[in-house]
This record gives C-alpha cells, sequence and structure tokens, in this order.
C-alpha cells in the first residue's frame, strides 16, 4: 500500500490522475494541494487547499512519507497575468515541491511536462518547462518519471478558440482511425493520467530500475491504455 501527494489535482490532467490514484487498490491515500475546492471527494484524499500557493512547500505531508509526487501544475501567461507570474506556478513552485518532496524522502517523482519542453528554447512556455525538467533531473530522487505528452485532449473550461478547434480536431482523426491519426500529436487527458499512475505503480512494485524514466507520447498511449489494467489487489 503507497501513498501519494499531487500538486495540480484540479487540472485537466491533474483531475483525471487524484481520481484514478482514487480508483487504484495500491494508493490508500491522497494528499492534493490546491487553491480552491477539489472536483472530487473521498475519503482516501485529504485536501491540503490554500489560495497562497507560496506556502504549499511549507505544508508538504512528512508523518507519514509518501511514496510518490505527482507534478501536474500548469497554468497560462493569460491567467496568470504574465510570463513572470506563469513561471512563478509552472517553475518555480513546482521544483520547490520537487525539492520539498526529496527532503521529506519520497522515492518516486512525476512530472507533467510536455513533447516540446526545451530549456534554450527562446519560448516561454517549453523553455520553463524545459528549466524544470533539468533540475527535477538533478535532484536524484531514486524513480524521476517524465510525461511529455502532446496537445492535451479534454475539457477545459478555459480553452482558447484555437486550441478548441485543434482538441476537435484531434477527437475527429481519432475517431475515424481507431486512434492512429491522433496518437502520435494528442493524447486525452485521462490516458495521460493512467499513464503516469501506472509508471508510478512500477516504480512501487518494484518493477522499473532506479532513475530516470522519459515518456513519450508513444509510451504515455501504451501505459495509459494500450496496457493500463487495475489491479484487483495488493
Amino acid at each position: 500500500m503507497s501513498s501519494a501527494v499531487i500538486a495540480g489535482g484540479t487540472g485537466l490532467v491533474g483531475s483525471n490522475i487524484l481520481s484514478t490514484l482514487i480508483s487504484h487498490p495500491a494508493f490508500t491515500t491522497t494528499s492534493a494541494f490546491t487553491r480552491r475546492k477539489l472536483p472530487i471527494e473521498s475519503t482516501k484524499v485529504t485536501s491540503l487547499e490554500n489560495k497562497d500557493s507560496e506556502s504549499w512547500p511549507a505544508l508538504f505531508p512528512r508523518s507519514p512519507v509518501p511514496s510518490i509526487l505527482f507534478s501536474a501544475l500548469g497554468t497560462t501567461r493569460a491567467q496568470a497575468g504574465s510570463v513572470a507570474n506563469q513561471r512563478k506556478i509552472d517553475l518555480d513552485l513546482s521544483l520547490a515541491l520537487a525539492k520539498e518532496a526529496k527532503e521529506a524522502g519520497v522515492q518516486t517523482y512525476v512530472l507533467i511536462s510536455t513533447a516540446g519542453a526545451n530549456a534554450a528554447s527562446s519560448m516561454a512556455y517549453p523553455q520553463m518547462k524545459g528549466e524544470l525538467e533539468e533540475s527535477v533531473k538533478k535532484l536524484g530522487f531514486k524513480h524521476t518519471i517524465i510525461l511529455k505528452p502532446g496537445l492535451i485532449v479534454g475539457t477545459r473550461e478555459d480553452s482558447r478558440p484555437p486550441e478548441a478547434v485543434l482538441r476537435s480536431m484531434a477527437n475527429f482523426m481519432g475517431s475515424v482511425s481507431g486512434g492512429r491519426l491522433k496518437d502520435f500529436w494528442a493524447q486525452d487527458a485521462d490516458v495521460i493520467a493512467r499513464a503516469a499512475v501506472n509508471a508510478a505503480y512500477q516504480t512501487i512494485n518494484g518493477n522499473k530500475d532506479e532513475g530516470l524514466w522519459l515518456l513519450t507520447q508513444t509510451d504515455i498511449v501504451r501505459l495509459g491504455r494500450t496496457e493500463w489494467t487495475v489491479p484487483h489487489g495488493t
């Protein structure tokens, strides 16, 4: 039996990770950092609700020490108000929580990143995601899992028109091709979430060597859909 912590549990991927953890018998408790009420209620979930996200690292659970931290934090420049404010969430807060998890003794760290992450990019979003990837690699968790999805498909409250068009296109291409014309560039949020939980479960179950595990879009589809099963017991 294992416990988990999630940051970003109200987001598109994070909320799916949370629901997947609730239904998975290997995970007994999940603590969720959030600025607002969680979308899911369960006796297995402890809400670490605080509108001041800068206080979150100090609230990191330490007794008992969680097995896994799932990092699914993410915002947009429009939501944050500026690139500088976006970096405070996507990079600074995410890294602060990762450092706190490492100090607490967490063994497995799971990051929802992006396929285009590149610390040397001239574009702000892939640059900050790339910087985060490089920084968490250096922390030296026993297991570091980084998921690199393409376009994330799902229902967003704040979806911008261009993104909505792309998601509709992805869904159409997937429906007419059995997924073949979609899987290589876009993944459903629930599939990404299941891939994250599946990968984490493999590390705590002793089925994965220590070190870094990068999950490409192909890996995400495989772990989150093709090979996805929920064990009946632990």
